[in-house]
């Protein structure tokens, strides 16, 4: 057994050494999933599979970035033949290639999130339509919601149901905002970012020698947080392992905060329906906290019903019991923290140990 191999626990390494055949590894917080995310890979190319047929999807390029860089430090510079990033810069890349196939040219604009609401923003404007009735970031974020679950402007323009609801909403020309945006980015030769997953659909369903061509180049397909992909991303992912069925996704049910982006948890509560085949492994020992944390943690979340199910342990000290506050509203919530650190401080701590989490910017 290759040396890297023995820095693994015995779930690590289980779900490590399993090749062939889709799997899903449910992994808490804590409990290592990028290292075996990164040792997998690494031990596919070790096993002579060819980097160039392994496709590896993050959530950001630094992730993506740092796991290459720890499989190159175990199988050296073939690491760099790897199919690894993001799925919108694994998938912009295979557009570039494919553009032509669907009326772009391969040096297509990539639209930001900046310059998409400038876009949506300007056609309001031109429309004369009331700013805020039409407050572009809300538009924006319903369109990139319609793409992402592939209703296209034309869809829309014909869905009585949808029309009625902006009617109720005080938006009735959504739908024509809807459609210039669309028009005007293809007129522009530009893609925005929902466009990169929705465009790599399209390519996959209408062009069956092109799916068969990417098919065929990823064998060996692994995604990383797959509680957070789309219904897009969803789809991508199961048509490209369709053939060999070699896909191992990981991630935790009990995470799943990126609904509000569009993120299904179904994806990965119904993979095990998807692939009836597959293998199921759990990470249950966390490395990252202490015994008190996690039993409150698995106490909470044990009143979820729709999960998979799984109990971090650890062999961390049992640590200090929790404190709940609660406030009565956000000054009382900030005065009590503020109390606290004045406490720390006068004890002879420094600021710079102290670290404040939040759940909206409005907060700080």
């Amino acid at each position: 057994m290759s040396d890297f191999l023995n820095n693994l626990n015995s779930s690590q390494l289980e779900s490590t050494l399993q090749m062939n055949g889709p799997m899903i590894v449910i992994a808490g917080a804590g409990s290592g999933k990028t290292r075996v995310l990164t040792y997998k890979i690494a031990y596919l190319m070790t096993q002579g599979v060819d980097p160039f047929n392994i496709l590896a999807l993050t959530f950001t390029n630094k992730a993506a970035k740092e796991m290459k860089e720890r499989i190159a430090g175990i199988v050296g510079g073939e690491a760099k033949n790897l199919w690894m990033g993001t799925f919108h810069s694994v998938f912009a890349r295979i557009l570039r290639i494919e553009a032509h196939k669907i009326g772009y040219t391969s040096n297509f604009t990539i639209y930001d999130s900046d310059d998409s609401q400038k876009l949506v923003s300007r056609i309001i404007k031109e429309l004369n339509l009331d700013k805020e009735q039409y407050k572009y970031k809300i538009i924006f974020s319903r369109i990139s919601s319609m793409k992402n679950n592939f209703i296209s402007a034309d869809q829309y323009i014909n869905d009585d149901e949808m029309l009625l609801s902006d009617k109720i909403s005080n938006r009735p020309k959504f739908h024509e905002i809807y459609k210039q945006y669309v028009e005007r980015c293809f007129k522009a030769g530009a893609m925005d970012f929902d466009d990169l997953l929705l465009k790599t659909n399209e390519l996959l369903n209408s062009y069956p020698d092109t799916l068969s061509k990417y098919q065929n180049i990823f064998r060996y397909i692994l995604v990383d947080e797959y509680q957070d992909t789309n219904h897009s991303q969803y789809l991508i992912i199961r048509s490209l392992s369709d053939k060999f069925q070699n896909i191992c996704v990981v991630g935790d049910d009990a995470q799943s905060i990126y609904s509000f982006r569009g993120a299904n948890i179904n994806n990965i509560l119904n993979f095990q329906k998807d692939f009836p085949d597959s293998k199921l492994f759990r990470l249950e020992q966390n490395y990252r906290s202490t015994k008190n944390i996690l039993s409150s943690a698995n106490a909470v979340i044990s009143n979820n019903p729709e999960r998979l199910g799984k109990k971090l342990w650890s062999e961390n000290k049992e640590g200090e019991p929790l404190k709940i506050y609660r406030s009565f509203n956000e000054r009382d919530e900030a005065s009590f923290i503020v109390d606290i650190i004045k406490n720390w401080i006068d004890e002879g701590r420094s600021l710079s140990d102290v670290a404040i989490l939040y759940r909206s910017n409005a907060q700080s």
